[in-house]
């Protein structure tokens, strides 16, 4: 029997300290676990919830110690002003400090024109925060220029959702259907680390006699628990899908039937994929024929089966298509829109999926709508009470915005970021972070790119404010507010209502998210993503297990809907209801390897720490098991370059170098070193980082690039 790893645990309540618990969500990732709150002996407590289905009470380190943050030992408390005189950040008052930003951006706007301004937002930002965000920007600044973070997440898998099935939604079905499938093919994540409670999914499903196929490069957790781990070379995973298609369709596990009535494009796929036989992939990816036609057996055979990406084949200059390569290999068998079945994508922030539907996204309206379109136009416009010429066109994405800095935009507003650290080539998005002529950050922690701003305005964090998040599954969750924030914190909403009023919409921004939400189940009535039969009092029903988009309005008086739970059972979102194949073929990553750099460097996450680390590295628990930066190397590479665990070395790429601990393990390729990206500084991992794009999602090739390792 295979059980989770030790560092999942499931607290358990104080009984010497009963008090009422707020149900509420954990802060950090996209499973949003169910948790409660009290008040204990030492304070703020996180009590089980085990009547949430995501994950039944337990939780990983993160979420088990996620109060500490609350703490004001460790975050903001009051605003900062940058001196003039100084030069330092130094204390100031709301009032001051909100002036300044809107006179900043007022400035710039004269200047240099409404585009001048940016917007750089986060996939930790409740859905009433990043709805208002991007109202923010496109009613009262006039500005195309806002993205998120959320584009360094699962933006090549919503891009091949879309272009497949016309509608993404990371997990098209729940969590729970993982554990009652018969094949899963993970690619391209460690959930042992990354989302350790979802790991008992994947652990029922062994238990009830399923298949689970690992691809990753590193032996991870994760990959001890497999049946089949295939290892393959960083950025070839578009190669070994293609593979795994050509085995499927020579063995006769393709659904002639499934394919012929419910999609279109099979043979331009078909043919596609034929280009690439067994020996030909073993050569691209390293992974021996044999474990190829292993895996495309154990999946063609299985009555169900799913494969499910994250951001291992997601991160890439070619994201998209290989995505797309893992959507084929499931269409050919049957499996999208069947019981138990299908392609999902493991989202990686807390709102990355409700983040990005709701109008942070360079592109999107919230409900899902492009920006181009305009029906779409006209319909956002008139919930908010603008003429659908007066609003911008597509902006920039994410490292685009951020390489315009200082240049093109002069200005910049951040909420709930901390790219310093997150963004790729990180040393030239410094750069141009220094080079703008007045930041303002709006975030919890004094994080690193705050440390850079002008101005510096604390805001509320999930225990201390109610607004709804969407999981991984299309869940809405309610997270209700628990605790009062210290004196002299305000919360976005507050920020942005502040903002909005100085700079002439003194209507427009409330600062109750109820509200906001309110406004939100209009905007959204109507479009892929469609939130308006959700309400806070649904939301709060029962055991608060949310509703599942999308969830239309009903006419008056017939029973609400109950919410989407499983997609395309009946038809895809496409025009014609059938999902779209998409040819695709294998490509180099935009850097090779050669002599002066003759080893991939992949990055990624540790348990211990989330994303950029600007709340983790703040607690004491958790940088006792996670303190610093380090690169894994193979025992063999070690050896060449006279190596111990331990010793310093030198990680050099094109972009930069870093100096960082070396951590040898047979649990990585010896062509591949790894590298966690939390840290700043002299370990900080995205100083060498490539940022090449995805030429359609504009994801940056975060898990790709040439590097050398030299002792230090």
């Amino acid at each position: 029997m295979h059980t989770s790893p030790a560092p999942e645990r499931t607290p358990q309540r104080n009984d010497a300290a009963p008090g009422p618990v707020t149900p509420t969500h954990c802060p950090y990732c996209a499973l949003q676990c169910g948790m409660g709150l009290t008040r204990g002996p030492a304070g703020v407590e996180v009590v089980e919830r085990p009547a949430f289905p995501v994950n039944g009470g337990a939780l990983c380190g993160k979420g088990r110690t996620a109060t500490a943050v609350l703490s004001a030992r460790v975050r903001l408390t009051g605003p900062l002003v940058r001196s003039p005189g100084t030069g330092e950040l130094e204390p100031a008052g709301w009032e001051e400090a909100l002036d300044l930003v809107a006179d900043g951006l007022a400035r710039t706007r004269a200047a240099y024109g409404a585009d001048a301004c940016g917007v750089f937002g986060g996939g930790g930002l409740t859905n009433e925060k990043a709805y208002a965000l991007g109202k923010f920007a496109r009613v009262v600044l006039g500005t195309s220029q806002i993205d998120y973070n959320g584009r360094f997440c699962m933006s090549s898998a919503a891009a091949a959702g879309a272009r497949a099935f016309g509608l993404d939604r990371g997990l098209p079905f729940p969590l729970a259907d993982v554990a009652r499938t018969d094949c899963v093919i993970l690619v391209g994540s460690n959930l042992a680390e990354t989302m350790p409670p979802a790991l008992r999914h994947l652990t029922r499903l062994k238990d009830n006699g399923g298949t689970l196929i690992v691809v990753d490069p590193r032996r991870t957790r994760t990959a001890e628990q497999a049946d089949l781990h295939l290892a393959p070379r960083p950025g070839t995973d578009l190669a070994l899908a293609l593979g795994l298609l050509h085995l499927v369709v020579a063995e006769g596990h393709t659904d002639e039937a499934y394919v012929r009535e419910r999609t279109t494009g099979w043979e331009e796929a078909r043919a596609a994929a034929m280009a690439h036989w067994p020996e030909y992939v073993e050569r691209i990816t390293g992974v021996p024929v044999p474990r190829l036609r292993e895996a495309a057996r154990r999946f063609g055979a299985a009555e169900h089966a799913m494969v499910l990406t994250a951001r291992g084949p997601e991160q890439q200059a070619k994201g998209t298509d290989t995505v797309a390569a893992w959507i084929n290999l499931c269409l050919a068998t049957g499996r999208p829109g069947r019981p138990l079945s299908g392609y999902g994508c493991l989202t990686g922030q807390g709102n990355g999926q409700g983040g990005r539907e709701h109008g942070q996204k360079a592109d999107q309206l919230p409900g899902y709508r492009k920006l181009t379109d305009p029906a779409a136009r006209a319909h956002v416009a008139g919930v908010w009470g603008v003429d659908p010429e007066a609003l911008p066109g597509p902006g920039r994405s994410a490292y685009e915005l951020l390489d315009a800095l200082g240049g093109e935009v002069r200005s910049l507003l951040l909420m709930g970021s901390n790219p310093v650290v997150s963004a790729p080539h990180a040393t030239h998005v410094e750069e141009r972070i220094r080079s703008l002529d007045f930041l303002a950050v709006a975030d919890v922690v004094l994080s690193e790119t705050a440390l850079l701003a002008d101005v510096v305005l604390p805001v509320t964090q999930w225990a201390e404010e109610t607004g709804t998040v969407t999981n991984l599954e299309g869940r809405v969750l309610l997270r209700r507010r628990a605790v009062d924030p210290p004196q002299g914190v305000r919360s976005d909403l507050q920020v942005l209502h502040g903002l909005a009023a100085r700079l002439g919409h003194g209507k427009g921004f409330p600062a109750e998210p109820e509200e906001v939400f309110e406004e939100l189940r209009r905007a959204s009535s109507g479009g892929l993503a469609d939130y308006a039969g959700i309400s806070y009092e649904r939301l709060a029903e029962g055991d608060g297990e949310g509703l599942f988009w999308p969830c239309p309005a009903v006419a008056e008086g017939a029973p609400a809907h109950p919410g989407t739970e499983r997609l395309f059972l009946d038809r895809f979102a496409t025009d014609d209801g059938r999902a779209r194949f998409v040819p695709v073929t294998h490509r180099a990553a935009a850097e090779e390897t050669d002599a002066g750099y003759p080893v991939v460097l992949t990055t990624g996450r540790v348990l211990a720490q989330y994303q950029s680390g600007a709340q983790t590295r703040r607690v004491d628990e958790l940088n006792a098991a996670a303190p610093g930066p380090f690169v894994e190397l193979h025992p063999r590479l070690a050896a060449r370059l006279r190596v111990a665990d331990g010793d310093a070395v030198a990680v050099v790429s094109r972009r930069g170098r870093v100096v960082v601990p070396a951590r040898v393990t047979p649990a990585i390729r010896p062509d591949t070193v790894f590298m966690p990206f939390h840290w700043p500084g002299a370990g900080r991992a995205n100083t060498l980082t490539h940022p090449a794009l995805d030429p359609v999602s504009r994801m940056p090739e975060f898990k790709v690039c040439a590097v050398r390792v030299e002792r230090a």
